[in-house]
Parts: C-alpha cells; sequence; structure tokens
C-alpha cells in the first residue's frame, strides 16, 4: 500500500469563553484554527493526522504542502515497526529548515496520520499498537483561558466544577488570581497554573515562594525563554514548588536535555509539536526512566486530541487537558468530548477511532 497523496485543510471553528481571552498579542483569537493532513493510500484507506496551528495555520498547511507532501507521496505505507525509521529520515531531509517549530509541527501531522494508517490496516484501534491498555476513560481538567479579575476566576472555577471536572488549570500570572481559585475549589481540587513564559528566573522564584501556600500541582513554563532548562532548574529546587514545561519544546533531543537538567517534574509533549505520536512515546519513556511524570499538552480538538487520548490510555496515570470554551462544531460529533463526570472516553475503532465529518470540515474550511 501506497502513500497517493497528501492534503492539509485549513478549519476554523468558532468558541465562546465568556470572560476569558485568548490573545496572540494585541489581537483577540476566536476561532480554533486546524490544519488536518489527509494522507490518502491507493489501498483506499485514509490517515488522519493534525499540525500544531492556532496562532499560525496558514504558514503550517504550506510547510505540509511544500516540505512534507513530497517526501511522502510514494512511499510505502509503514507498520508501526517501521513508522520511526520513516520519519527520522524525513526529519534529516528537512533539518535545514529547522528542528523545532513550524518543520516540526508539519512533521507531526504526517507522523499521526501514518499510525493511523498503521492501525487501520490492522484493524485495530491505535492504542493496540502502542502497548497494553490501562484505561478506557481518561480524567480531563478544565483548561481555563486567560481571565484575570478574580471574581471572574472564582466564577469560572465553579462552573467548570459543576461541570464535572475534577482539576482546574488557570492560564494567570498574579498571586490574586491562585488563591482566588484556590478558595473557590477548595482543598482538593488539583490547582495548576500556567505561565506561559514571562518571568526572569528571580521572578518565578519568588512567585512560587508566594503561591506555595495556595499547594497548586505545579507551575507551567514560569520562565523566559522557555529552552533556559538551567534556570528553570533553578525555579523548581528553590521556589518550593513542582515545574511543568514542554508544550514549546519539540523531538526527543530537547526533552531529554529538559529533564537531564532536572528542570521539571512534570513533562508535557504536545503530540502536534512534538514530532508526533513516534516523538511522544520515545519522550514518555525517557520520562518514565527519570521519575518524571507526563501530564501532556493537549488542548485542541482535532486529530491530535484522539492520538493523545490513545496514548495516555496505555499509562496507568495522567490528566488530559480540554480547553474551558464552547465550540461552534466538533469534528467528531461529540465523541470525544468530556461526560458528566469530567473523563473522556478512549475511542475503540479502527486507528484513532473516529472519522472527522466531512461535513463540519466544509462548513468551517478557510480557503
Amino acid at each position: 500500500m501506497k502513500i497517493t497523496d497528501v492534503r492539509a485543510h485549513h478549519i476554523r471553528i468558532p468558541y465562546d469563553a465568556g470572560v476569558a481571552s485568548f490573545r496572540q498579542g494585541a489581537s483577540a483569537i476566536t476561532g480554533l484554527d486546524m490544519v488536518l493532513v489527509e494522507v490518502a493510500t491507493d489501498g483506499g484507506l485514509t490517515g488522519w493526522g493534525d499540525a500544531f496551528a492556532y496562532v499560525c495555520p496558514r504558514t503550517t498547511l504550506t510547510a505540509v504542502e511544500e516540505m512534507i507532501a513530497p517526501q511522502a507521496r510514494g512511499l510505502d505505507v509503514p507498520d508501526a515497526a517501521g513508522i520511526p525509521a520513516v520519519m527520522e529520515q524525513i526529519q534529516r531531509h528537512l533539518h535545514l529548515f529547522g528542528r523545532y517549530g513550524i518543520t516540526m509541527f508539519a512533521i507531526s501531522g504526517l507522523d499521526i496520520a501514518l499510525w493511523d494508517l498503521a492501525a487501520k490496516a490492522e484493524g485495530v484501534p491505535l492504542h493496540r499498537l502502542l502497548g497494553e491498555a490501562r484505561r478506557t476513560r481518561l480524567p480531563a481538567y478544565a483548561s481555563l483561558l486567560r481571565i484575570g479579575t478574580p471574581d471572574n476566576i472564582a466564577a469560572e472555577c465553579d462552573k467548570a466544577l459543576r461541570l464535572g471536572y475534577g482539576a482546574i488549570k488557570l492560564h494567570e500570572t498574579t498571586t490574586a488570581a491562585v488563591y482566588a481559585a484556590r478558595k473557590a475549589i477548595g482543598g482538593d481540587t488539583p490547582l495548576m497554573v500556567d505561565m506561559n513564559c514571562p518571568l526572569s528566573g528571580e521572578q518565578a522564584i519568588a512567585f512560587a515562594r508566594e503561591c506555595r501556600e495556595a499547594r497548586p500541582t505545579f507551575l507551567e513554563e514560569p520562565v523566559w525563554p522557555p529552552e533556559d532548562f538551567a534556570t528553570l532548574a533553578d525555579v523548581r529546587r528553590q521556589g518550593g514548588l513542582d515545574i511543568a514545561a514542554g508544550e514549546n519544546a519539540c523531538t526527543l533531543h530537547q526533552f531529554r536535555q529538559m529533564m537531564a537538567a532536572g528542570a521539571v517534574s512534570h513533562a508535557q509533549p504536545s503530540v502536534i509539536k512534538v514530532g508526533g505520536i513516534t516523538e511522544f512515546t520515545a519522550v514518555a519513556a525517557v520520562a518514565d526512566e527519570l521519575g518524571v511524570r507526563i501530564v501532556p499538552h493537549s488542548p485542541y480538538f482535532g486529530p491530535g486530541l484522539l492520538a493523545t487520548l490513545h496514548l495516555m490510555s496505555v499509562r496507568s496515570d495522567g490528566l488530559v487537558e480540554m480547553f474551558y470554551l464552547k465550540r461552534a462544531a466538533c469534528l467528531w460529533r461529540g465523541a470525544a468530548d468530556t461526560d458528566s463526570d469530567g473523563n473522556i472516553t478512549v475511542p475503540q475503532g479502527p486507528g484513532l477511532g473516529y472519522e472527522p465529518d466531512r461535513d463540519v470540515m466544509e462548513q468551517h474550511r478557510v480557503a
């Protein structure tokens, strides 16, 4: 079975996050941009992947069309054991364009699609190719967008708990926000704080110490630049809190550097950024060796979400991140949403488990 074509689809689904906002610079973002990667074969099977594209969809789409498609067309579809070698060769061919960022986002999309095809060829759900499934339902946490005011933060935390979520993550940078959330959710509910890389090492240490009584599970990416792993390790040692990072890291190589530096207690590979399922599984293996927990970056709603569910189903613990917002449509007809207990069911169909709704794709396609 050979790959006959690789197509990239730019889909934008509007959302409503209430009092919260998602911004790029001074601009508010009101739609979830996705670049779906469709891999067609002469055997009639189609694989689906997902390349990170929240604020760079046209750039990611072009990378898939100009860099990935020419590499993939005409290739024999590998089985699961053969995918890593194929993807390493493609990484080698494209390393001139960077080992991080857009190039790896595009590579991630192809890798996920190849794993989807490999599982479909065997007629099994993807997790069967990854190991023994330990969980069929995964706990999700509500990943709140930036809100700002303590009163609104408390109100949104309360709403999320009433919807069944058992853990909360903030995207805030003030101690007032952290303590408002802790007061709203009580002492037993896990609380995480994603800072998105704003502080120096000294500032981050001070912030961590000020937040200790609120007992966050971890501070996520408190330091700029995110690849300053030595400073991140200092914050972890001196701040008195666990540290999470990794959504901005690509490839096993960078994660190995991060974990070897002692920078993180929780590693956060993003399957649509890191290099796909192949790199994610390699990162998870090293994390297990070094005693670092895996809590993936996964606030997305395309094939990358389904891939994350399969990857986490073969692990005995770890939460799935879900943006706390209302979408105008769902590619999976609601099948990959959280239930009333805040859990998501792992798909059991062949490959990723669900096929995207073509009608939704057409309705929300960006020309």
